[in-house]
């Protein structure tokens, strides 16, 4: 049996609470690149070596997003096999420190609320932590 690429990243759940609506929301991006172009993600990347998840995606919202956020909690970790690779995804709720998430690298992005969190086309993985979610949104 050939051993699966082993693919290990941290994805943003970026929360904040909507001054109009009072409604919580979340910060979904569409990808901009690749096989999945046009789908849809929470920003984030690939782990690098002796780094932590909440490490990542620090930096890896700093490098995509130009924004500082606080990695607050991990909400899950979803295991996913795309046909080229298998995917462990490390979800973490973050706060924005400062910054204007400026898109540096998607191709578009939006907020979501518990209302509108499915409108979107997401990536498969993504899909398994939108129950999560909509526990607190």
């Amino acid at each position: 049996m050939v051993k699966m690429k082993q693919v290990i990243v941290s994805g943003a759940i970026i929360l904040r609470t909507n001054s109009e609506t009072n409604k919580r929301e979340i910060f979904a991006t569409q990808r901009g690149y690749g096989d999945w172009k046009g789908w849809w993600e929470f920003p984030g990347g690939k782990i690098e070596p002796g780094e932590t998840p909440e490490q990542c995606i620090e930096r890896e919202i700093r490098e995509e997003l130009a924004t500082d956020v606080k990695a607050e909690k991990i909400l899950g970790v979803v295991e996913y096999d795309y046909p080229e690779f298998h995917l462990t995804m490390h979800c973490i709720l973050c706060s924005i420190i400062s910054g204007e998430l400026k898109l540096l690298e998607h191709e578009s992005a939006k907020w979501l609320s518990k209302e509108t969190l499915r409108s979107v086309n997401w990536l498969p993985a993504d899909l398994l932590i939108l129950d999560k979610i909509e526990e607190i949104l």
